[in-house]
């Protein structure tokens, strides 16, 4: 048994999403076969995620009969990413975006993250609302970040995930009246001297629009990809087009469309009534050729878990699954993007 054995038989797992084998996609980045341990290393970029999961366990089933121990570390390739890149330790980062506000792209920020969370990876949510951030109370996070010798900052932890917001930093009724250029050096120092540590992902709740906290974010991070959060309504998918626009012009992955407020299951008769339309997230993602990540129901345990500082996806029930649904259907996004990526560096990348 040698490395090229373990190539043959790997030849026959399958990517899920990308239509070939992962060794023709060059997603093997390398093989040891020593002492009957056969040690391999994966471009897997998306922790917890079902797919890269199953890609695992398909590998290991490949390997079964060898009678090799089997070790797996996962790994995007060398160079795949700039050395002078900020935040360096964290894998990936989200950004959640909506044209207009009213749509719950918080909300679904926070169950995102919080999804994310209670998969076992480690996660960041950053509220980069400066103007109006909420995040805070909708995970019951009273205690601020810890400030270092070295005047970095620690911040608290909530449900599994590293916090920070403006609201940290200001009184809980100051307004925040800022011009173009401190919305970029407040977003920039909050960013870059806040020590985050190692993080599989890094959720970005944006404000709404596409002004310059968006363009900051843009021109900052590298971001992995994008959540566009709607309505079923066509005035709310009519600005989510902005949005969409936006990420398009500045070559950033769209991981799919996100549909909020789908529908109203009433408590008292069990009808189903659509009060902002129905299907129009979904329709959405079908013109543009996106994922659809998952329409969630107008729940008031929603509000009530808002307000009360729990988010919904740590719960039970219907709702709660649509939101589990909505971090697996994200998670599997940026692994189909991160594969991607290091299939297309290694085919482009001349062998040594």
């Amino acid at each position: 048994m040698d490395a090229d054995d373990v190539l043959s038989l790997l030849s026959s797992v399958e990517d899920p999403d990308l239509d070939d084998d992962i060794v023709s996609l060059g997603l093997v980045n390398a093989v040891d076969v020593d002492d009957g341990t056969i040690r391999l290393s994966l471009a897997l970029g998306a922790p917890y995620a079902p797919h890269e999961s199953q890609i695992a366990e398909d590998v290991r089933e490949a390997l079964a009969e060898t009678g090799h121990e089997v070790e797996l570390t996962a790994a995007m390739p060398a160079g795949l990413r700039s050395e002078d890149e900020v935040l360096p330790n964290i894998q990936n980062i989200i950004a959640v975006a909506s044209g207009k506000g009213g749509v719950g792209k918080s909300t679904v920020s926070v169950n995102l993250a919080a999804g994310l969370a209670e998969r076992g990876a480690r996660v960041g949510l950053f509220d980069a609302d400066i103007y109006g951030p909420n995040v805070p109370r909708m995970v019951e996070s009273d205690e601020g970040p810890e400030a270092t010798d070295d005047r970095t900052l620690i911040p608290p932890e909530r449900y599994g995930m590293k916090l920070m917001s403006m609201d940290f930093l200001v009184g809980a009724d100051d307004p925040v009246i800022w011009r173009g250029p401190m919305v970029h050096k407040v977003l920039t120092q909050l960013v870059e001297d806040v020590e985050w540590g190692s993080l599989d992902y890094l959720v970005v709740d944006l404000p709404p629009g596409t002004g310059d906290t968006q363009l900051t974010v843009l021109q900052t991070l590298p971001l992995t990809g994008a959540v566009i959060v709607t309505t079923p309504q066509q005035v709310a998918i009519d600005d989510a087009v902005k949005g969409l626009r936006m990420f398009g012009e500045h070559e950033t992955p769209v991981l799919g469309i996100a549909e909020n407020m789908s529908s109203f299951r009433c408590p008292d008769c069990g009808g189903t009534h659509d009060i902002f339309g129905s299907g129009g997230g979904e329709a959405f993602a079908d013109e543009e050729n996106l994922p659809f990540l998952g329409a969630i129901p107008l729940d008031p345990a929603i509000r009530a878990g808002g307000d009360g500082g729990t988010p919904i996806v740590r719960e039970d029930g219907d709702t709660a699954d649509a939101f589990r649904t909505l971090s697996e259907n994200v998670a599997n996004n940026v692994g189909v993007v991160r594969r991607q990526q290091a299939s297309n560096h290694t085919k482009s990348t001349p062998e040594q």
